[in-house]
């Protein structure tokens, strides 16, 4: 049963204003990731706005899951850039194109319900990690200093605060606490407000009344280009296929993990697998005729969806119809947004989707399990998500029949009280 006391099935004025808040929201936060995760890709800010657009609304319409925001992504964005440097930007809208079929194909096949045989302390694990690699993503923009690029997150942290600490920000910081302390007591006060919208809002016309020297958003591209079909006639196509693979694979393991965790944040378990992998797959076969990058589901951004009252798939529908009206009609306003409160509400939304007693009660199982958990967290933050789910799920494999996976008795947390 949801624990949500609005009925997704029914559409009244409450559910539709709801539902609007919470994408108008997540369109807050998706704006400036769209923009980085286009740059990032080697297509440009304007890629990540039409995939965060057309991907936003086809999959949220089409996809398996009520919950479920897509768009480009920091994990994809790592598989695009050496398909660039090899092959040029083209080849983006090609492998694109190709992942997109595979995406359909294995729905139809019904591949979707084998994501929920991953064992739950991998999942737990991975969860975790990609929470602390989203908060860790945030550092440069809370500390006002431009993103280093390196090999691992972690790296790219330690380079970023030497440069604060070389050269301190006090304003970009003081915004980031701010934004987070507003939204991790906004979230435990007032659950059903919109607090990452009001403190986004009120740290924006904070810092320009008051003058602040923190970096903002910036000018926004405001025309998107017409449908093409100029990249179906390029080469290299069979070059392209295992990155194609890659690419796929990627997407519906994202989608397909982001719609179980979604369901457990939101406490309602009836996301369908295949069709979100059909809905993934229809999204990207869009995308590349109107010059974006593939989209997967985002985690981040369906946990602001969740966190911003969310009920049905008018939310993540309408996240993607604001942002193309941010651009056309809002774009001076939404560049005087400062990143740094931007950092701070995904920081916040980064901690809420750690849930500390899930994780204990999951470790507590076995020793087994606990080791699962724990390497893959630590694989998730240090090396890739990839790997880090390779690593998780191997080590499952080979110790499962072991000592290791001998169960100890534990009250399951949601039996508990106080909650």
């Amino acid at each position: 049963m949801s624990r949500n006391p609005l009925n997704p099935e029914i559409f009244n004025l409450r559910t539709v204003a709801t539902n609007l808040l919470a994408g108008l929201t997540v369109a807050f936060v998706a704006l400036p990731l769209a923009l980085a995760f286009g740059i990032g890709s080697g297509l440009g800010a304007q890629a990540g706005l039409v995939t965060a657009v057309i991907a936003g609304m086809i999959a949220s319409a089409l996809g398996g899951s009520r919950y479920q925001v897509s768009g480009p992504t920091g994990a994809m964005t790592v598989i695009l850039i050496p398909v660039v440097a090899l092959y040029g930007a083209t080849a983006v809208l090609q492998v694109g194109l190709m992942a997109s079929a595979l995406l359909i194909l294995a729905g139809l096949l019904k591949l979707g319900r084998h994501i929920h045989r991953l064992p739950t302390a991998l999942i737990e694990g991975f969860t975790a990690g990609i929470a602390i690699v989203i908060a860790m993503q945030q550092v440069a923009f809370v500390l006002g200093v431009e993103l280093q690029a390196s090999d691992h997150i972690w790296q790219s942290v330690i380079d970023e605060v030497r440069i604060w600490l070389y050269e301190p920000r006090p304003w970009p910081l003081i915004i980031g606490i701010l934004a987070i302390t507003a939204n991790l007591i906004g979230a435990a006060r007032w659950p059903k407000l919109p607090v990452a919208l009001a403190s986004i809002i009120a740290l924006t016309v904070t810092a320009n009344f008051l003058g602040l020297d923190v970096d903002r958003i910036g000018s926004l591209p405001q025309d998107f280009i017409a449908p093409s079909l100029d990249f179906l006639s390029a080469g290299n196509w069979l070059g392209l296929v295992p990155a194609a693979l890659a690419i796929a694979f990627l997407a519906g393991l994202e989608s397909l993990l982001s719609a179980k965790i979604a369901d457990k944040l939101a406490g309602s378990y009836d996301h369908d697998s295949n069709r979100e992998l059909i809905g993934q797959g229809v999204a990207n076969l869009v995308v590349p005729f109107f010059g974006g990058v593939p989209a997967t589901a985002a985690l981040a951004r369906t946990a602001v969806n969740i966190r911003a009252g969310a009920t049905s798939r008018l939310a993540g529908f309408s996240h993607g119809l604001f942002l193309l009206i941010f651009v056309l009609l809002l774009a001076p306003q939404i560049g005087q947004i400062p990143l740094a409160a931007l950092g701070g509400v995904l920081i916040a939304t980064a901690y809420h989707m750690v849930r500390v007693r899930e994780l204990i009660y999951t470790a507590s199982r076995s020793r087994l399990d606990m080791l699962v958990l724990v390497i893959t967290m630590i694989s998730t933050v240090a090396l890739d998500l990839i790997s880090a789910l390779a690593i998780g799920l191997l080590l499952y494999l080979v110790l499962r029949r072991t000592r290791l996976s001998y169960l100890t008795p534990v009250i399951d947390p949601e039996e508990t009280l106080g909650d």
